[in-house]
């Protein structure tokens, strides 16, 4: 029995194959086009049965995507509770038929029943050492033959591999909060710390196996282990590697209380712990055997983290944790941390610039620990800080770390240090990198001190130049039009990254622009890895709002040919009837701030909920001349706090080091 269920606009341009603002002009000149049956009068809500029947009926001879109207039969089949689990069996099925294509084409001749009868044991036997004896049910109803059948008719056209990719990315689009991946860069980086060349691998925390995907891609023979708390999470990334690879085994449970590989030891674990978890096990776990640095405390879970990967890393193994910052210096672990730098297992603290792993608040760190090695404690202990280096901090890392490893005393000014061991061993055992960082003797020169207060100076001057004329006018609000109004008169398009339509690729090489990118007012800096999805590229003009902030951004593009990035709201204005900066303007100003849902420190911006004023040209222009200044001044400003900072510093490092000195008083 199939169930109703809802779908919005963008669900509707996905199964039209077309875009949204289509969607928009078929509600407006087509009177028999559904009416919303739930959501909001923003974002309405339409019945999927009336909604396919409409498009049918209006295909004018246009394929329709065959794999968006699968997508929707797995919603009604299922409760949503339930479908995160019917897109694993399906994944099973795909291994299946990956590895047993003829035998496939023969039960496949067979009528539903027998394709019944015989499906589960053919498919647990596929996936029985790759995914799990009971990767798929003991029994499947004659009645669902007919969408395992529709599965495997899609991955004869696009391959059972990118057939599963676009079921499971479509899941966890629709539930975000479900599993949280750790950024791409962050991976790419840890793995670089970890060297090419492993055998096997551990990820204790795999989430949706980002980290053993790109493991699997450097290097394709190794074993690959993983295990996550989520179950969901657990078979859809056993799934995914299964059809990449025979050597890798996920499997569900926490591996703090019930670790999946005891014994298990591997040539590198690379992990991102959950934090702050206080229920991580401390009561049951007192006397596990994995404590060798002693008992974590109840408030440092992370510490739990460092000896489980310990307790798995074989001899010349490397383990690399995403950590907190406040895990180098909170006085509850100081006995732990002593520990591991006495016995030689913490190699390397790196932190991380704010913003390298997007709605985290502070800068993380990675640490680096080895077995500890036999015959002697190694004398140093390498400290990075790559936070004023948030263009190339995972090169610079990178780098830090080779050079390290290749023996080299490292002291670069403000960046990397090899720390001998007896200068962390005080009472308090801060790990903290940047507590131990040198600063260059020519940094401290009077002349470079003069300079920087010249260039200070100066831009204080500009600063107030940049702040626009304003004049006063008798109190009038201005009469204010909701944003799903103006799509609907064409004054404007709304984009987000959607996943690929079939045979539409990523384009390769294009950079990706990412939230950091428009928080920081820079170009953009992502890869087109982190866009996997159907390719947006922006336009000169274009105004884009990250999804997710502390404080409302919109910025207006001043250099097209970037892909839009993940988490960010892109509006395409007519620039005949809607300026840019007026409309960036009134996105993030407190007129519509009102609008967007606060979530603790944090407001979650749907441009959808927006409102804005429809002024003639000519005003909205001067408009957005004055929002510009204003974009300029706070820019200018940010500018100056940096600059006066680092002034301030270099003023206090000269007289402490002897550099310069205040001046003699006169009389």
């Amino acid at each position: 029995m199939r169930r109703d269920v809802h779908v919005t606009a963008a669900d509707i341009a996905r199964l039209a194959g077309v875009g949204r603002a289509a969607v928009s002009n078929w509600r407006r000149r087509h009177d028999d086009f559904p009416e919303p049956v739930g959501g909001t009068s923003t974002s309405p809500a339409f019945s999927l049965t009336e909604i396919r029947e409409w498009l049918r009926g209006h295909a004018e001879g246009r394929d329709l995507p065959p794999d968006e109207w699968l997508w929707q039969d797995l919603r009604t089949t299922v409760d949503d509770d339930d479908l995160a689990d019917l897109i694993a069996d399906l994944g099973a099925f795909l291994v299946y038929v990956q590895h047993e294509a003829d035998e496939w084409g023969r039960l496949s001749a067979g009528t539903d029943e027998e394709v019944a009868r015989e499906l589960p044991a053919r498919v647990r036997a596929a996936c029985a050492e790759t995914v799990s004896a009971e990767a798929f049910p003991e029994t499947v109803p004659a009645a669902r033959v007919p969408l395992v059948r529709s599965i495997a008719r899609l991955a004869a056209e696009r391959g059972a591999r990118d057939t599963f990719e676009f079921l499971r990315e479509r899941y966890f689009e629709v539930h975000t909060r479900r599993v949280y991946s750790t950024p791409a860069e962050i991976v790419t980086l840890t793995l670089d710390l970890v060297g090419d060349g492993f055998g096997s691998l551990l990820d204790p925390a795999c989430g949706s196996g980002r980290i053993l995907g790109r493991a699997l891609q450097r290097s394709p023979g190794a074993r690959l282990l993983g295990q996550d708390v989520d179950p969901v999470a657990a078979r859809l990334a056993a799934v995914r590697l299964a059809l990449r690879c025979d050597n890798a085994r996920i499997r569900p449970g926490d591996s703090l209380r019930a670790d999946a590989f005891p014994g298990e030891l591997v040539d590198a674990v690379v992990c991102n712990p959950p934090f702050n978890d206080r229920n991580w096990g401390y009561e049951e776990l007192t006397a596990d055997a994995r404590w060798e640095y002693g008992l974590p405390p109840r408030v440092e879970p992370e510490l739990a983290w460092v000896q489980h990967a310990l307790a798995h890393l074989a001899p010349g193994g490397v383990a690399v944790l995403l950590m907190p910052p406040a895990v180098a210096s909170r006085r509850s672990g100081r006995r732990i941390r002593s520990q591991l730098l006495r016995r030689g297992a913490l190699r390397a603290v790196i932190a991380l610039p704010q913003g390298a792993v997007p709605n985290v608040a502070v800068g993380l760190t990675l640490w680096i620990l080895c077995q500890p090695p036999e015959g002697g404690t190694p004398s140093s202990v390498l400290m990075v800080d790559t936070s004023g280096r948030p263009d190339d901090y995972a090169a610079v890392a990178a780098a830090a770390w080779r050079e390290f490893g290749e023996g080299r005393e490292l002291d670069e000014p403000g960046v990397s240090r090899s720390v001998p061991l007896v200068d962390l061993l005080d009472e308090d055992v801060d790990l903290t990198p940047a507590r131990y960082l040198s600063t260059a003797a020519d940094d401290l020169s009077p002349e470079r001190i003069a300079g920087a207060r010249s260039r200070l100076d100066e831009l204080l001057r500009t600063v107030a130049g940049l702040l626009p004329s304003v004049a006063a006018v008798p109190a009038d609000e201005l009469a204010l039009v909701p944003l799903p109004e103006l799509v609907r008169r064409g004054m404007l398009v709304v984009e987000q990254q959607t996943p690929a339509r079939p045979g539409e690729k990523p384009l390769r090489g294009a950079p990706v622009l990412t939230v950091e990118d428009v928080l920081e007012d820079r170009p953009a800096t992502g890869s087109w890895e982190q866009a996997g999805a159907r390719p947006i590229v922006t336009r000169p003009g274009d105004v884009v709002v990250p999804q997710v902030v502390t404080v409302p951004v919109a910025r207006v593009v001043t250099k097209g040919d970037a892909l839009l990035g993940p988490f960010l709201s892109l509006l395409r204005p007519d620039p005949e009837v809607l300026d840019p900066d007026f409309l960036a303007g009134f996105l993030c100003a407190s007129v519509n701030v009102r609008h967007y849902t606060s979530m603790s420190s944090r407001y979650r911006v749907d441009v959808r909920r927006a409102e804005l004023p429809l002024l003639p040209m000519e005003e909205q222009r001067r408009y957005g001349e004055a929002f510009r200044r204003l974009a300029g001044f706070r820019s200018a400003l940010r500018e100056a706090a940096m600059l006066g900072e680092d002034l301030a510093r270099l003023v206090a490092d000269g007289l402490t080091h002897g550099a310069v000195r205040p001046p003699s008083r006169v009389g």
